[in-house]
């Protein structure tokens, strides 16, 4: 039999529905997994004690011909950040080290309610504060592809489980690349959805527009699965998009229309690209003519927002943890940096600040009413030994802080636009190398569209390397 680990959560949960595997099947073979895995790649920090109990009950359910949910079966992973009522949540955090929330976070509830399981949470840099996944409690999660390598971050333990399918899909979040980076380094598929479509509950910053909750899966139409199980507006959370008769599922399984205009940026932060990463992206994106696509190049430099992330996500972090300022010796360095960089914002910083989003948008606004998408790659550079924080250079450009490598990513968070990461290739040591895709506003559909052509054009074969 197929190893059902290697299959898409849409086949498992279309097999689950058909009677030809069952939940209880599928749960052995991700705890198998992680039995096996988890103590190289240190994706799962905690499990949960009830998982195999639900996955009987989720059987049952089918035997009894009950309708099912859109994830009916499926065991899914929980980053460390999220509240799960009854199952140990940390933060990354030794503040929080033996921390059992009483109630689910919003997303929670919604994979639960579609009739997912919680195998367990996913490991995380300290409150999710950083692009490599480390923290004092757990220690540094493995990149599968290379065990001495970076995962990436902040959801890097859910990225490293999917492509050792300990997991079939990931609740992971977006401040400055968190779902993005590790779905490059780990060679997934990750969406950081349009503010709003996926409301952050619970939050210390319920009106904050920087940090999204997404999902993450293997593929583009696992994505759209689990985007639709947890997508649409709460009375819980202030910020919503419409999502009445909107179809993600339907969108990847349809064909893209001919003659689409892309436009591909190589380097939109300025701050140099690996030159094997620019080939291989490059390559992909010129690629695209075999679905008709008209591609054009263009010079992208976002670099003025750069300073307006940085203060922003002062502000962010700042408004999050304002009740850890009596903490500050508890906490880790890259949490304390973050909040006194906070600390230090002034209002006319933060006013020069949305005067740059403003522009931004206008500028996207523009560029949307001639093209259909914007790609550029995700990452500048390969993944980086796991005992960095941060990479130091880019092509023998020193880097000045441990965000700065990052901001092919963050720069687009500035946008509040949708921007997926597909895998598009892999380089001459085998790691994978990931594409983003940029789409119009609320164009998730779109989004999600053409990451599924990309991963047929190139796909790759997951799996841990050594």
């Amino acid at each position: 039999m197929t190893n059902l680990t290697q299959l898409t959560a849409t086949e498992l949960r279309r097999r689950i529905g058909a009677k030809e595997i069952s939940p209880v099947e599928l749960m052995v073979a991700c705890l198998a997994q992680i039995e096996q895995h988890n103590p190289t790649i240190n994706a799962m920090c905690t499990l949960s004690e009830t998982a195999m109990e639900e996955a009987r009950e989720a059987e049952n359910a089918v035997m009894r011909g009950e309708p099912l949910g859109l994830l009916h079966g499926l065991p899914v992973g929980i980053k460390d950040v999220t509240d799960t009522a009854g199952l140990r949540t940390t933060y990354g955090s030794p503040l929080y080290a033996d921390h059992v929330p009483e109630e689910d976070a919003l997303v929670v509830m919604r994979l639960k309610a579609e009739g997912a399981i919680v195998i367990g949470k996913t490991n995380v840099p300290e409150f999710a504060l950083g692009a490599n996944t480390y923290n004092a409690i757990f220690g540094a999660t493995r990149n599968p592809w290379h065990t001495a390598l970076s995962a990436g971050g902040s959801t890097g333990g859910g990225a490293a489980a999917l492509a050792t399918g300990m997991i079939t899909l990931a609740e992971g979040s977006d401040l400055g690349g968190s779902l993005r980076i590790p779905a490059s380094f780990c060679g997934v598929v990750g969406l950081r959805p349009s503010v709003g479509l996926v409301p952050t509950y619970p939050s210390a910053d319920l009106w904050g527009t920087l940090n999204v909750t997404g999902p993450m899966a293997r593929t583009a139409e696992d994505v759209a699965l689990m985007l639709q199980a947890i997508a649409g507006p709460s009375p819980l959370s202030p910020l919503a998009q419409p999502f009445e008769g909107r179809d993600f599922v339907g969108a990847v399984t349809g064909r893209l229309p001919r003659g689409l205009n892309i436009a591909y940026c190589g380097d939109i932060a300025a701050i140099g690209v690996d030159n094997e990463i620019a080939q291989i992206c490059r390559q992909a994106v010129q690629g695209l003519t075999q679905i008709e696509a008209n591609i054009t190049e263009i010079a992208l430099n976002l670099a003025f927002a750069w300073q307006a992330f940085l203060d922003l996500r002062g502000a962010h972090v700042l408004a999050t943890h304002y009740h850890h300022l009596d903490k500050l010796a508890q906490l880790g360095p890259n949490v304390v940096s973050n909040i006194k960089s906070g600390l230090q914002v002034t209002p006319q910083a933060l006013g020069a600040a949305q005067q740059t989003r403003a522009r931004l948008w206008t500028m996207f606004y523009e560029l949307f009413q001639e093209f259909d998408y914007i790609l550029t790659p995700c990452m500048a550079i390969p993944p980086f030994p796991v005992e960095q924080n941060y990479p130091e250079t880019i092509n023998g450009k020193p880097m000045k802080s441990y965000i700065d490598w990052i901001a092919p990513t963050f720069l687009l968070t500035l946008t509040g636009l949708p921007v997926a990461c597909v895998p598009c290739g892999l380089t001459a040591q085998g790691l994978p190398v990931g594409l983003q895709i940029v789409g119009p506003s609320q164009g998730e559909e779109m989004v999600l569209a053409l990451a599924q052509a990309i991963q047929k054009a190139y796909p790759i074969k997951l799996g841990i390397r050594n």
